[in-house]
């Protein structure tokens, strides 16, 4: 194999020199399970090309699900510059998860792709990152700052919230410098509602990777009722946890080759679609949770600063 001409390497170069930009002598930690391996090596060939310090760690199903790193894993999670996370999405594992974001942002930089695959890494890695991020900062300047947001589908989906003077973030493939952490495959901007402005339903078609019609409503930032067999497996690992019920995010997908498919890590990049999370709301809200669950929208209309911005999945303006 000429590594060179083969698309699953030539997505994991773009991923490896482009949006990570690992340069010689970092340390670079690679956090992969056995349905994983032809991409970590991908990684791994790019990595060494870099002159980077490369360690691979695999997670063994015998070891799964795993909620809590080891001490050894602690001491290699926090030394690296550089990491990638690459394990089959789980919902036991979201706390896991949660530490690895954690551990990426105050050592170094991190790359979430749970759930990712060869076909993923093929079609919505090996991108044009200019148009991605235009097309997205975009978007999120429509949105920034209204106080009047709305959001509705075909399904019966109505929510409204505010989000003035509210960060936003966006995920458009740059995990470049200390302290980011982002998707890859990329596509999105995202903030956090402002809590008490948060009320209505949301009707989803998928949440964590679970397909499947649910609904959920919200009181001032508080989900008080919900039905559907994902968002109830959502719940029963959440537990008597109250962090894990409160409004952390609401998003917007931008990008363009996403699909929707029983995996969150791209479906909620799917243009034409928005979502909402339950729990941690990333240091942009109020809300910190060992928990953070995506719920995603369809046909999204959107509503912001007087006007209706997308009718059912398709742009206006």
């Amino acid at each position: 194999m000429n590594p060179v001409k083969n698309k699953l390497y030539a997505a994991a170069e773009k991923a490896v020199t482009q949006s990570l930009r690992i340069k010689a002598g970092e340390q670079f930690l690679l956090v992969t399970d056995k349905a994983k391996m032809d991409i970590a090596e991908a990684f791994a060939f790019w990595a060494k090309k870099c002159g980077a310090e490369t360690t691979t760690y695999l997670m063994t199903e015998t070891l799964r699900p795993i909620s809590e790193p080891t001490k050894l894993f602690r001491m290699l999670a926090e030394s690296p510059k550089v990491m990638v996370y690459m394990l089959d999405a789980r919902i036991a594992e979201k706390p896991f998860r949660g530490y690895m974001v954690q551990a990426g942002e105050t050592h170094g930089r991190l790359c979430m792709m749970p759930g990712i695959t060869v076909d993923m890494m093929e079609r919505l890695v090996n991108i044009d990152y200019v148009k991605l991020a235009e097309k997205t900062k975009r978007i999120m300047r429509l949105l920034k700052d209204a106080g009047d947001v709305r959001i509705t589908n075909p399904a019966g989906t109505d929510i409204s919230f505010s989000v003035k003077k509210r960060g936003w973030h966006i995920d458009i493939g740059d995990i470049s410098k200390r302290g980011r952490h982002g998707n890859l495959p990329a596509g999105e901007c995202y903030t956090c509602p402002i809590e008490e402005t948060f009320t209505g339903k949301a009707v989803i078609s998928l949440i964590d990777d679970k397909l499947g019609r649910g609904v959920m409503h919200f009181e001032r930032g508080k989900l008080v009722s919900s039905s559907g067999k994902g968002i109830e497996a959502v719940l029963k690992n959440i537990g008597e946890d109250p962090t894990g019920r409160i409004i952390g995010e609401f998003g917007v997908g931008t990008n363009a080759g996403a699909r929707i498919c029983p995996n969150m890590l791209e479906a909620e990049k799917a243009f034409g679609t928005v979502h909402f999370a339950v729990g941690d709301s990333y240091g942009i809200g109020i809300n910190k949770s060992r928990h953070h669950y995506d719920a995603l929208i369809e046909k999204a209309s959107i509503y912001a600063k007087g006007r209706w911005i997308a009718r059912d999945g398709r742009y206006l303006v």
